[in-house]
């Protein structure tokens, strides 16, 4: 057990285990957006960084099929930032925000010694989608394209350049894929740690493990920060999802079922 795994582990409560918490058809949310640990300065501007900010928060409402309400943020500001940054910074949170329906509706800020961001955002849910109701036979698919994110990250920290379009910045949700498919859905979460750490999640909550169709690298499994959905279905809704997708014009990939065996994670933590 990792140590993430570990300080989870020390609370035990029924509504700890999904991308949110549900209570009764609200799910809320937290995710944290720290500098030199998510991002630096010298990669994206702040508008960017507030802006990635809210959409890493709102794909965890995605990947439960919620419509996010509301947001409540938290920003830990350097002394130094200047009043143009800041503006920068409050006109990403309030575009990302309005292009999701969402109200911010309050928060914290105080003075730090680098720029720090967590947001809480308050989700609606008629049907929710959770990680757990996966059984063996299921189909395990993907959205989009993964590794592209470590890639830009490892040039970022290699002092290399990206495209101005680079995913490691400007994220693509997949909210009409999940709200047009949600119905034939059993499991769903976004993909923010990686694809093979993402299934150790499902592979303990379900109790399974996984047989791939085929073997992917682990420069294309481990990559983080995707924010693409990791999905489960039986296999008789496999045409109608497909239909779907292709609808909401939404690439899928579908790499495994589940299986009675025993799921090992081939990659390192990415918190710890």
């Amino acid at each position: 057990m990792n140590l993430e795994n570990y300080f989870i582990s020390q609370f035990h409560n029924k509504h700890i285990g999904d991308d949110g918490a549900l209570i009764g058809n609200n799910v809320y949310s937290k995710d944290a957006f720290f500098e030199n640990v998510h991002f630096k300065t010298d990669w994206m501007s702040h508008y960017q960084i507030a802006k990635k900010a809210m959409l890493v928060n709102v794909s965890d409402a995605v990947a439960m099929n919620a419509k996010p309400r509301y947001a409540l943020l938290s920003v830990a500001m350097p002394r130094n930032i200047s009043k143009s940054q800041m503006r920068e910074l409050a006109c990403g949170f309030k575009d990302a925000a309005e292009e999701y329906g969402i109200e911010i509706i309050g928060g914290d800020t105080i003075a730090n010694v680098k720029l720090d961001i967590t947001i809480t955002i308050i989700s609606e849910t008629k049907k929710p989608l959770l990680r757990s109701g996966i059984r063996t036979g299921y189909l395990l698919a993907y959205t989009g394209e993964l590794g592209k994110s470590q890639k830009d990250l490892k040039k970022l920290l290699n002092l290399g350049f990206i495209h101005k379009d680079s995913k490691f910045v400007h994220l693509k949700l997949r909210e009409k894929f999940i709200k047009n498919t949600a119905k034939y859905l059993s499991s769903g979460m976004d993909i923010s740690d990686g694809l093979y750490r993402d299934l150790e999640k499902l592979a303990s909550v379900n109790t399974i493990g996984f047989k791939f169709i085929k073997k992917m690298s682990k420069s294309f499994a481990c990559s983080g920060e995707e924010y693409e959905m990791l999905v489960a279905f039986d296999k008789r809704y496999k045409k109608t999802i497909l239909r779907r997708a292709a609808q909401s014009r939404t690439p899928i990939h579908i790499f495994a079922s589940a299986s009675r065996t025993k799921y090992t994670n081939k990659c390192k933590a990415n918190h710890f």
